[in-house]
């Protein structure tokens, strides 16, 4: 407990220390803090100097009144506001109109008054923190300020250039909805909010990063997901002190559980169909200003192998596809090792007349199975890296072309065998199968690897043991990760390895469920009075 103490102390001074230099090295930073003056020139001043007299940073003075005698001030960002919005709305019924409103002498009335009768804004509020307004013309806002007032008005002007609403390559689908996030916060939520039409649909708001300045919002239905999980990404993502944030990968790695696990134990996604689903089953979404990929929270293993287009399909046809992608996995992580283990340790296991053929294509070979196939696969990497950091036109040819060129010309110059090489063209076509999964998959498959290179069939054995008894230790956000297989929940079996049909899905994950638990109500079917019992 003591050496708890001690750590939180020096943890404190440390704290306090680093803030005593930046303000040291940032006069300015100290400003920030302060409230707004009731000077108006005070308050320009000091924006303009934390501002460096930034070019993009617009400062428009006039009067206002009956007889021009009350000085207001508007501050914006050039770029991040609707300039219409802000000629027509603000400055033209500020300048002209507010001559017939008899405005009282008390300008703290006044600008209440202003705020009531002059502009034709939807959203409006008072602010009186200079950290505020710097927030509030950053986000794309107006800041009026009134000599006089110790107080300002934060009025709603965005209007920067965004991408229009369009299909995600990342999850591309036959039947369902092709609409996608974009990377305008405010336009994830309105598609969020036009699937959930619900009151219950709740959204915060945080600010995160020092420098950037970054919107998140959490996103969780209130009567449905758990509370305590709703706390704990709260207390996470206050947690986080950092410069910047700048896409959905930062807020994964700061609020994730297992940091050193490759496993991943949040989920992301960029269709709006697929987030609020799992809203409506109890998660809770993280979505970030400047990235069209939304974070959810708690995460199981089995959602990897889910897509949101099985439950557009037949059930049978979905069920089908689940258990081809966890067969897919098992061959993009298992093919390679058990190639090297039958060829190298366990040949009496190969029917004799494929063990010949492959004997003869490996004929002159002048490296061990375990080289070969880490040198494939190393090279399949490299192939696969270089096609998705070039130009899409360059990259495909790179990836296609590529391949088969070396492919083709290692085993016309002896150095692979080609049964080697139709494995590892099997591997890479699975690896693609399962996407969330294929950076883990290409670690855990070097991994099997080396265990099957050093110990056959056993080290694959043990390898897959080690990676069970992990992903069984393994939790997010205390939901266990392999749910609901372990613990095993028989109830929520219906929607796992395989689908059942949408009718027969009555209840919520159980793991996940918080007071609402049933999806459908069951009624009993009416009975004909005319039928014989």
């Amino acid at each position: 407990m003591l050496k708890n103490m001690l750590n939180k102390l020096s943890l404190y001074l440390m704290n306090k220390q680093l803030n005593a230099e930046q303000n040291k090295n940032n006069p300015d930073a100290s400003k920030i803090n302060e409230a707004l003056s009731k000077s108006l020139q005070t308050n320009l001043n000091n924006l303009k100097t934390i501002m460096s007299s930034s070019n993009d940073f617009i400062v428009r003075e006039f009067s206002l009144g009956l007889n021009q005698g009350i000085h207001a001030g508007l501050v914006y960002v050039d770029g991040l506001t609707n300039s219409q919005t802000i000629n027509e709305s603000i400055i033209e019924p500020l300048m002209y109109k507010s001559q017939m409103v008899p405005l009282p002498k008390d300008k703290n009335i006044g600008i209440e008054q202003v705020m009531q009768s002059l502009l034709s804004v939807g959203e409006v509020k008072e602010i009186a923190q200079i950290d505020e307004a710097i927030d509030a013309f950053l986000n794309g806002d107006t800041v009026l300020m009134v000599d006089g007032c110790p107080k300002a008005l934060q009025i709603s002007t965005r209007g920067w250039e965004k991408r229009g609403i369009t299909e995600p390559s990342t999850e591309t689908v036959v039947k369902g909805p092709r609409e996608g996030f974009t990377e305008s916060i405010r336009v994830n939520t309105s598609l969020l909010r036009r699937k959930l039409k619900n009151p219950d649909f709740t959204l915060e708001a945080l600010t995160i990063g020092r420098k950037t300045r970054t919107v998140i919002m959490i996103a969780y239905m209130k009567n449905l997901a758990d509370e305590n999980i709703v706390q704990m990404v709260r207390d996470r993502l206050k947690k986080i002190d950092t410069d910047s944030i700048f896409a959905a990968g930062y807020i994964q790695e700061y609020i994730g559980d297992a940091p050193f696990s490759p496993f991943p134990t949040t989920h992301y996604s960029e269709k709006p169909d697929v987030i609020a689903a799992r809203l409506l089953e109890g998660r809770v979404a993280v979505l970030t200003d400047g990235t069209p990929f939304v974070v959810s929270v708690p995460m199981f293993f089995m959602e990897c192998f889910q897509t949101g287009e099985d439950y557009y399909v037949s059930y049978f046809f979905a069920s089908v596809m689940r258990v081809l992608r966890y067969v897919s996995f098992g061959i993009s992580v298992l093919a390679p090792a058990i190639y090297v283990a039958l060829t190298t340790f366990h040949q009496e296991l190969v029917p004799t007349k494929l063990l010949i053929s492959m004997a003869s294509a490996r004929e002159g070979v002048p490296f061990p199975a375990a080289l070969e196939a880490i040198v494939l696969l190393l090279a399949f990497e490299i192939i696969r890296e270089a096609g998705i950091r070039l130009p899409r036109p360059v990259g495909q040819a790179i990836s296609i072309v590529g391949a088969l060129v070396m492919g083709q010309s290692a085993v016309q110059a002896g150095l692979v065998g080609a049964p080697l090489v139709i494995v590892v063209a099997i591997t890479a076509v699975s690896n693609f199968v399962v996407p969330t999964l294929s950076d883990v998959a290409t670690q855990v498959r070097f991994l099997l690897l080396l265990l099957a290179a050093s110990m056959g069939g056993y080290g694959i054995v043990i390898g897959l043991l080690l990676m069970l008894v992990h992903l069984s230790s393994l939790t997010s956000y205390g939901v266990p990760y392999l749910s609901p297989y372990a613990p095993l929940h028989p109830r929520d079996l219906k929607d796992s390895f395989i689908r059942a049909p949408l009718w027969m899905m009555i209840s919520r994950p159980t793991a996940l469920a918080g007071k609402d638990r049933k999806r459908r109500n069951i009624t009993a079917p009416v009975k004909d009075p005319t039928s014989k019992p």
